[in-house]
C-alpha cells in the first residue's frame, strides 16, 4: 500500500480556517454534528491522524504527527481533542506562527511522574499487542466499554468508523503517540502566546483538573467545564460546545482586528 506523503484530509464550509484533530481509534468522520455546526461558520479542516482513517505514517510520534498536522492545516485556530489535544500543543510549541489560537478538548500536557509514564508506557504497549492479538472489533467494543466513554450513546460512538481504521495503525501510534511516550510539556506552556479555549465535561473530574491546570499553565487560556458531558463533550454537547467554540473563535477574529 502506497503511504500518503501527506495526512489525508476533507474540508467542508467555508470562512475562518478551523482544523480538527480527532483521538485515538477515531478518525476525521468522527466529529459529527459538532463539525456540522461549526461548518455553518468556518471553513473546517478534518484530518485522519497518523495511523488513522486513510492516512499512512502510523509510526510518527506526537512531535512528527504535528509537524504532519500543521503542514495540511496551514495558518488556521487549531482544535484537538484528547490525543488530538496533545498533537495540537505540539504543534502549536513547534509552529506558533501557524497555530493562531487553539482549543483544547479533553486533553493533557502529560504525565509528569516518571514511574507513572512509564508503567502507562507499559500498559499502552499492552493494550497495543491486544489489539493484534484480539482484532479491532472486539478490540474497539472494549474500549468503547471503559469509563471515559460510558456516557456516549451509540452515535456519538461511532464504532462504524472506529472500525474503518487499520489495526496495524492504531497499534503503533498508541505505541508512538501514547501518553506514557510523550514528554509531559507542562514547564514548556507558559511560553505559549497564542489564545487557547481548554474544554472538559463536568462528569469528567479526571480531565476538569488537567483543564483546570492548563488554564492556568497557559497564559491566554480560558477554562469551559460544560454540563452534563463526560470525556467527549463534543460528541455529548455538540450544540453547547460549537457555541463556546464559535464565540471564541470571534473574540480571537476581534482581538486580531485591534492590534
Amino acid at each position: 500500500m502506497l503511504v500518503p506523503v501527506t495526512l489525508s484530509i476533507e474540508t467542508i464550509g467555508a470562512g475562518r480556517r478551523l482544523v480538527l484533530s480527532h483521538g485515538f481509534t477515531q478518525n476525521r468522520r468522527c466529529w459529527g454534528r459538532f463539525a456540522e455546526l461549526l461548518a455553518e461558520r468556518f471553513e473546517v479542516v478534518l484530518v485522519d491522524a497518523p495511523g488513522h482513517g486513510e492516512s499512512g505514517h502510523e509510526d510518527a510520534d506526537l512531535v512528527e504527527s504535528a509537524r504532519l498536522l500543521v503542514e495540511v492545516g496551514g495558518d488556521a485556530i487549531y482544535i484537538g481533542y484528547s490525543m488530538g489535544g496533545r498533537v495540537t500543543l505540539h504543534a502549536a510549541l513547534a509552529a506558533p506562527a501557524a497555530v493562531q489560537a487553539m482549543v483544547l478538548i479533553g486533553a493533557t500536557a502529560g504525565i509528569d511522574d516518571p514511574h507513572a509514564r512509564e508503567h502507562r508506557r507499559i500498559a499502552d504497549a499492552a493494550l497495543s499487542d491486544s489489539l493484534l492479538a484480539d482484532g479491532l472489533p472486539v478490540f474497539i467494543d472494549r474500549w468503547l466499554a471503559s469509563p471515559l466513554f460510558s456516557t456516549l450513546d451509540a452515535t456519538a460512538a461511532c464504532r462504524a468508523e472506529r472500525l474503518a481504521n487499520r489495526p496495524e495503525g492504531l497499534a503503533a501510534s498508541l505505541r508512538a503517540c501514547g501518553t506514557g511516550t510523550q514528554e509531559p510539556l507542562w514547564s514548556r506552556l507558559g511560553g505559549l502566546g497564542a489564545p487557547a479555549l481548554v474544554c472538559a465535561g463536568a462528569d469528567d473530574p479526571k480531565f476538569t483538573a488537567l483543564a483546570r491546570r492548563l488554564g492556568t499553565a497557559l497564559p491566554a487560556a480560558t477554562v469551559a467545564v460544560i454540563a452534563d458531558a463526560g470525556h467527549s463533550v463534543h460528541l455529548e454537547q455538540p450544540d453547547e460546545t460549537a457555541t463556546r467554540v464559535t464565540e471564541f473563535v470571534a473574540a480571537v477574529s476581534a482581538s486580531s482586528r485591534r492590534s
